[in-house]
């Protein structure tokens, strides 16, 4: 029956629709788990060097020169998606974005419970992806219409964030936190359901996406474990 609809040309371009989606989506998850090992070697490298006493003189101006960057990056990769050179500016980007995860792995290292903090906040990002990943692949239902609502919540939690430098409230930092956490927990699920959709044709573009998603969840989780369970002595 099937080679009769696709001798009338029934059936073929769905065939053909899911096997470029199954492919995207393992190129990404392909690239995404490469992606992370210049993340870890930048955090590494950022680490025993202090790269974390050169970005904390000036915090303000050192978190907008992180924005700078990673958005020109983000550029940069956009533009050359299509070819290899958008794959190796984007381990660029994630060596640069382990670089900057300096600060908070060297004050999380200061607690004696640190090593346990940050393979806990690991474990717990896994986690997250690996649940929003399962419910992007087999629900039904369309998540996309949270994007323009979550990406308000970007705006306003970087602008809350840059305020707070100033501020310097633990409690609107652990908000922010729990916020981001939310925020970025459910642009998995958009993201990883947009490739699965077929709305995503481009690994490069995808993996950058849902790179940036883990990584925000990480973070904000590590902070969060480092507030409420790093210990001192």
């Amino acid at each position: 029956m099937n080679n009769k609809l696709n001798s009338y040309g029934f059936g073929t371009s769905a065939g053909a629709d899911v096997a470029v989606r199954n492919r995207v989506l393992r190129n990404t998850y392909w690239l995404l788990a490469i992606s992370m090992v210049p993340t870890v070697l930048g955090a590494w490298i950022g680490v025993v060097t202090g790269f974390t006493a050169l970005i904390s003189g000036s915090p303000m101006l050192s978190a907008l020169l992180f924005l700078g960057v990673a958005f020109g990056f983000m550029f940069a990769i956009e533009k050359t998606k299509n070819s290899s050179m958008g794959v190796v500016l984007l381990l660029a980007f994630t060596f640069f974005m382990g670089l900057m995860l300096a600060r908070i792995l060297s004050l999380t290292l200061s607690y004696s419970n640190g090593p346990a903090l940050i393979m806990y906040a690991f474990g717990g990002t896994a986690t997250v992806f690996a649940v929003m990943a399962s419910i992007a692949t087999v629900s039904k239902r369309d998540f996309s219409g949270l994007a323009k609502f979550l990406f308000v919540g970007v705006i306003l939690l970087i602008l809350a964030s840059l305020a707070n430098i100033w501020l310097q409230l633990p409690a609107l930092m652990i908000t922010l936190s729990v916020i981001a956490i939310a925020i970025f927990s459910l642009f998995i699920l958009i993201d990883v359901q947009r490739v699965v959709n077929g709305g995503e044709t481009n690994y490069v573009t995808a993996t950058l996406a849902i790179y940036l998603d883990v990584y925000n969840v990480f973070v904000n989780l590590l902070a969060l474990l480092g507030i409420a369970g790093g210990n001192r002595d």
